[in-house]
C-alpha cells in the first residue's frame, strides 16, 4: 500500500504552545431498513492481532505537484494583526490564474492559515478497536484559509471527482481529503465511501466521515439513534468519543448511511 509523506508542512506540537515559523466503483447494493432504535455493541470482536489501516497522512494529488511545490518554496510568512497567527499564502493574483487542477493541489497539501492553539487535545489509543466520532486534527495549528473553503465548495463537483481519481490511484483516502469530504458535505460520495471501506475495512475513519455526514445534515434516524447520543450529545468534547469498533456497529454505520443516501435520491 503506497504510503506519501508531506515534506512541506510544518508538524505541529499539539503539547506546547509556540511562535510559528515559515514552512520548509462498483454499485453498491442498498438496502431500506429502519435501524434508529437499533443497540450498538458495546464488544469489540477484531482478533487480537488486528491491526487496522489508520491513516493520519495526506494525500498528494498528483496534478502539477513539482510546479505547486516550487510555488509554495516561494512563499513568506505574514503575521495577522493579533500576533498569534498569521498567513502562509501565494499572491492573489498567482491564485486565481493556477488551472483548477493545480489550485486543487495546491489547497490540499498547502493549509495557509496558523492560529496558535494551546489547548492540548486529547490522544488516541487502540484506534484498531474503536470508531471514534470525530476525524484526527488534520493540520494542527494549521487551517485551511477562507479563499481555500470556498474553492472547494464553489468547485465541489470537480473536487469529488479529483479526489476520487486520487483516492482510486493511491488506493488511500488521506486526512486531508476526509477533512475536504466533511467540510463541503460531500453526501453525495457515500457509495463511493462505502465501496472504498467494503475493500478492506480497514479505516475505522471512513466510518466516522459517514457519521458526520449525516449528523450534519440532521439525517432523523441517526440524530435519534444511541451512537448519536453517545458520541455527540451533551457538552463534553466528542473528539476522545467513540463506539466499539466490530462487525455489528461497522454495518449499522453502513445500512444508516445507505438509507440516508437513498433518502437523498428519491427528493
Amino acid at each position: 500500500m503506497k504510503k506519501h509523506h508531506l515534506p512541506l508542512m510544518i508538524v505541529i506540537c499539539l503539547f506546547a504552545c509556540k511562535s510559528p515559523g515559515p514552512r520548509k466503483s462498483s454499485e453498491i447494493n442498498f438496502k431500506n431498513k429502519d435501524s434508529a432504535n437499533v443497540q450498538v455493541s458495546a464488544k469489540s470482536d477484531s482478533p487480537p492481532n488486528y491491526k487496522p489501516y489508520i491513516l493520519e497522512e495526506p494525500s498528494i494529488p498528483p496534478y502539477g505537484l513539482d510546479s505547486v511545490k516550487a510555488l509554495i518554496r516561494k512563499i513568506t510568512w505574514e503575521d495577522d494583526s493579533s500576533g498569534d497567527g498569521g498567513v502562509e499564502a501565494i499572491d492573489v493574483r498567482v491564485y486565481k490564474s493556477l488551472p483548477i487542477k493545480l489550485k486543487f493541489t495546491y489547497n490540499m497539501i498547502h493549509p495557509e492559515s496558523y492560529s496558535q492553539m494551546c489547548d492540548i487535545l486529547p490522544s488516541r489509543e487502540h484506534e484498531e478497536n474503536r470508531i471514534y466520532g470525530e476525524l484526527t486534527d488534520n493540520f494542527g495549528e494549521y487551517d485551511w484559509s477562507d479563499r481555500q473553503i470556498d474553492f472547494f465548495k464553489e468547485n465541489r463537483d470537480s473536487v469529488e471527482n479529483l479526489m476520487k481519481e486520487t483516492i482510486e490511484k493511491d488506493n488511500i483516502i488521506g486526512s486531508n481529503f476526509k477533512e475536504a469530504i466533511v467540510a463541503i458535505n460531500g453526501k453525495e460520495m457515500i457509495p463511493f465511501l462505502i465501496n472504498f471501506y467494503n475493500k478492506e475495512k480497514k479505516d475505522h475513519y471512513i466510518l466516522t466521515m459517514l457519521m458526520l455526514l449525516m449528523k450534519n445534515n440532521n439525517y432523523a434516524e441517526f440524530m435519534n439513534s444511541i451512537s448519536y447520543k453517545k458520541l455527540y450529545d451533551g457538552n463534553e468534547d466528542s473528539y476522545s468519543k467513540y463506539l466499539i469498533h466490530n462487525k455489528a456497529n461497522e454495518e449499522l454505520i453502513i445500512q444508516r448511511a445507505t438509507n440516508y443516501y437513498n433518502g437523498l435520491q428519491t427528493k
